[in-house]
């Protein structure tokens, strides 16, 4: 590309005061260019929410929930663990089991604080369903001596199958409280059990 500097040189109409009016247009063109880019709004990536969030202890079907739940903060404030917390997107409360699980309380004082039966009464914390524990036996460590999620679970749902040197999970147990998940999260490298939200499908080994 031929640029002014050549011109002076071959072309004898094309003088010094050529070039100088052309090099400050080229130089207003590139500050007007940068300017436009500085001052142009960043682009701001869309939040990324989490989808494995629990609902509280005694909660209705989630429909009905939704219609129920007030985000009045009562349940919040009642948990003395402070498991449940607000969901950035929707206000609604929600445990994240990985951060802080539910402690499955004697008396369940997060439903008794539940004024509109978004949280209904149940016969004890056994009763809970919040969603079912699931094992990778990819990434779990039980079959190399690793027990702390069985000794941890407060319903005794997990259990050591010595046979296939698995971790096996009851389902009729599980109640999702997700201990098994944090304790996971606490002495190991990567998750190895997961609990699948009671609103989601029937869970599955990942």
């Amino acid at each position: 590309m031929t640029d002014c500097g050549d011109l002076v040189a071959t072309d004898p109409k094309y003088g010094r005061r050529d070039f100088l009016k052309d090099s400050v247009l080229s130089v207003a063109k590139a500050a007007q260019e940068f300017s436009k880019h500085k001052d142009a709004a960043p682009e701001v990536p869309a939040p990324v929410f989490r989808k494995d969030w629990l609902r509280p202890p005694g909660a209705v079907a989630e429909a009905l929930f939704l219609e129920r739940c007030t985000k009045c903060n009562d349940c919040v404030t009642a948990c003395p663990h402070g498991s449940i917390v607000f969901h950035q997107q929707d206000g609604t409360p929600v445990i994240f089991a990985d951060q802080v699980p539910c402690y499955l309380c004697e008396d369940l004082p997060c439903i008794a604080a539940c004024a509109t039966d978004a949280l209904v009464p149940v016969e004890g914390p056994e009763q809970v369903r919040m969603g079912v524990a699931a094992v990778s036996h990819r990434l779990c460590t039980a079959g190399q001596g690793c027990h702390a999620c069985v000794s941890k679970c407060p319903t005794d749902a997990l259990q050591m199958d010595f046979d296939a040197q698995r971790l096996a999970v009851s389902v009729e147990r599980c109640v999702g409280c997700g201990m098994c998940e944090q304790i996971c999260r606490t002495v190991n490298d990567h998750v190895a059990i997961k609990v699948t939200p009671a609103r989601s499908a029937v869970p599955s080994a990942y």
